[in-house]
């Protein structure tokens, strides 16, 4: 079933019933969803938070349930759904049977605890390696959600620029949104332009950006585009606004670097959410910017769209081709460590490879082939995660 048949199918499913919405995995981006979505006080949406350990799924569900019932805003049924271990998919598949959600969120992480990004960045400056580790246990949850023949709109939270194109070019079901990564630029590049050209209502600024993860991560830290020309559209009532190096310099804001800043992956996933429950239920439309839409590499403005006969959504090609979009992001995303992902397999840049083998002594594969996931994100661990803590 496409996206778009599974947005039509879910307006009609919810005519007469509740949304199910069902979060795998209940860690910081987890936890932040679930406290956005209770503070909708939507009593027309029913939540599922799936993991492993019921006692601390129990504790973190009810100080949300308490805090937002302190606020007036707890109208929201919570299910708890316990001892579902991740590396089994039969056990990802039962859940998924029982409850039979319309959307899945996977916020799960194979590595939990820790934000890789600090030990790639200082390191090699290349999130890309840990792509291994981000697929883990997506293609496990996709593989039970097809399994169980769910018609769930399925979310993917970790590194969807390659994750989502991976599962795509080995044949197997893959995520219909990815959150995050080029998302959390977008509204640092509204604030520039607002303080720039002197708008109050920066909300209502326009973005149309075509870009991958690097270009996320050094525009926010560093201010600056490592010498890319972006792939970028601003306009504000009708008027083109410029993104100038001077509004990219205005992005480096300071910014938590630990678990606090899984607010803005939590708030993409929820952004996303709302957009289709927004086109379904009362046909509006809504544009967000998601890495890995239909299996694309890199990240895309992506249109919701319920304003028609049918819902819908699709790459917003309004001011560049799908064409110019893919091409923009392989160059990006190269930066990011990743050549190419095509016939199942993740092929590294042979410069990220010099790099780690230079910093960890440890000789990264050229490629890894669909099969050898589980093997390399264990390597990765073992030769530069553990070996990272240990300094």
């Amino acid at each position: 079933m496409t996206l778009n048949e599974k947005l039509v199918n879910l307006k009609q499913e919810l005519k007469s019933r509740k949304a199910k919405i069902m979060i795998i995995g209940l860690g910081s981006v987890g936890n932040y969803l679930l406290d956005y979505l209770m503070s909708t006080q939507d009593e027309n949406i029913e939540i599922i938070v799936v993991g492993r350990t019921f006692e601390k799924m129990e504790m973190d569900v009810n100080i949300v349930k308490i805090a937002s019932l302190i606020r007036r805003q707890n109208k929201t049924k919570i299910t708890i759904e316990a001892s579902v271990d991740l590396n089994d998919v039969a056990s990802i598949q039962n859940a998924i049977s029982k409850h039979t959600p319309d959307i899945i969120i996977n916020s799960s992480r194979a590595y939990s605890g820790l934000k890789y990004g600090s030990i790639s960045w200082s390191n090699f400056r290349a999130y890309g390696i840990w792509t291994p580790l981000s697929i883990k246990y997506t293609k496990n949850i996709i593989e039970a959600y097809a399994n169980a023949g769910s018609k769930a709109i399925v979310i993917n939270t970790s590194y969807s620029d390659a994750v989502i194109p991976w599962l795509k070019s080995a044949g197997k079901a893959y995520p219909d949104f990815g959150s995050g990564n080029v998302n959390h630029l977008v509204p640092r590049i509204k604030l520039g332009l607002a303080a720039e050209n002197n708008i109050s209502d920066w909300w209502n600024i326009d973005i149309t950006y075509a870009v991958a993860h690097f270009h996320d991560v050094v525009i926010s830290k560093e201010g600056q585009t490592e010498g890319v020309k972006q792939m970028i559209y601003a306009e504000y009532k009708g008027k083109e606004l410029p993104v100038t190096d001077k509004i990219f310099a205005a992005c480096k804001i300071a910014m938590p670097v630990d678990q606090k800043r899984n607010m803005m992956n939590a708030s993409s996933n929820f952004e996303i959410i709302q957009g289709i429950l927004n086109a379904v239920r009362e046909g509006k439309k809504t544009k967000v910017h998601c890495p890995g839409f239909d299996g694309n590499i890199g990240g895309y403005p992506v249109v919701i769209d319920g304003s028609g006969d049918q819902p819908c959504a699709y790459i917003d090609e309004s001011k560049f081709s799908l064409q110019e979009m893919k091409d923009k992001n392989r160059e990006s995303i190269y930066l990011d460590g990743i050549e190419n992902v095509c016939d199942s397999t993740l092929y590294y840049t042979d410069e990220l490879i010099a790099k780690v083998k230079d910093k960890f002594n440890w000789t990264l594969p050229k490629s890894v082939a669909f099969t050898d996931i589980d093997k390399t994100a264990q390597s990765i661990i073992d030769n530069i995660i553990n070996v990272a803590l240990q300094k």
